[in-house]
């Protein structure tokens, strides 16, 4: 059965928020020449999260380099890094006044440091400029090298997510080069080095019940203390098909489940993505 093509049910239904907020947004991102996440993911929630004067920054480019099949961002060649990014994304995050920075980026498997060194000068430059905003990093896996990893803990992010995206059977055929293990590294050592860790699962994408039991507790045991859980949704056909819509009382059972578990923020809804109320989120993690 081809979901894509089917009515989404009710609960799927974004609001399309085209306030005066969602347009001072779009205005200041296209004047800073910065890329979201928010629009090269096609993600649901645009609407209401730049109404509220709110974005998702991706930095070093709008191409990637790798290809998995959930995700609506172009691969190819990425261009050469742009210098000027970070003090732009510094700037933009002044002028939106936000209290809690989401940046995340695209995979540079291109570069010899995978891009770690453009994320360390990018959060150094939103702190200088912003003393008082709080950052949120979601990074890539940087291929399991923990000595790149490192360079973008040593700029001090706030929270480090980094997403497990499904359950261990699907992370081939969906996420092609990452997989289970990177993540889980990536969030171990973060977590070892005393950062808040965060990472996010889609659920409809082909999941079982029990997998998904087994890869929450996988990252609990990393000791994330965020989990965000959302119905994927098919960019285009090329992509990975949708299994079924998960219903919202299946998302309530597993905010509860999680909750039970032992992790300390469980969001978990149709429309929740990785920066969905992350600025909630980091305020109650924090107190």
């Amino acid at each position: 059965m081809d979901l894509m093509r089917q009515r989404k049910p009710d609960w799927l239904r974004a609001k399309l928020s085209q306030g005066s907020g969602h347009h001072e947004v779009r205005e200041l991102l296209e004047g800073e020449n910065l890329h979201t996440v928010c629009h090269s993911a096609r993600c649901p929630n645009q609407g209401e999260c730049w109404a509220r004067g709110t974005a998702t920054l991706m930095i070093l480019g709008n191409i990637c380099t790798r290809a998995c099949t959930f995700c609506n961002i172009d691969t190819g060649r990425p261009k050469e890094v742009d210098l000027g990014e970070p003090a732009r994304a510094a700037r933009a995050v002044e002028r939106m006044q936000l209290k809690h920075a989401v940046i995340t980026s695209v995979a540079r498997d291109d570069l010899p440091d995978g891009g770690a060194n453009a994320w360390a000068n990018t959060i150094r430059a939103i702190r200088n400029k912003n003393p008082q905003t709080t950052i949120e990093v979601l990074i890539p896996d940087f291929r399991g090298n923990m000595d790149l990893l490192d360079i973008v803990l040593e700029a001090k992010p706030d929270i480090l997510n980094h997403n497990m995206e499904t359950v261990e059977r699907l992370q081939r055929p969906v996420r092609k080069t990452a997989n289970k293990a990177h993540t889980l590294k990536v969030l171990e050592h973060a977590k070892a080095k005393g950062f808040i860790t965060k990472s996010g699962l889609m659920l409809g994408i082909g999941e079982a019940k029990d997998e998904v039991e087994a890869i929450l507790r996988d990252l609990q045991a990393a000791g994330v203390e965020i989990i965000t859980i959302g119905q994927y949704l098919q960019p285009t056909p090329k992509h990975a098909p949708i299994d079924r819509w998960v219903e919202p009382a299946e998302f309530d059972y597993w905010k509860q489940w999680g909750l039970d578990l032992g992790f300390r923020i469980v969001e978990s809804g149709p429309l929740v993505r990785s920066s969905y109320h992350a600025d909630e989120q980091a305020a109650l993690v924090r107190s």
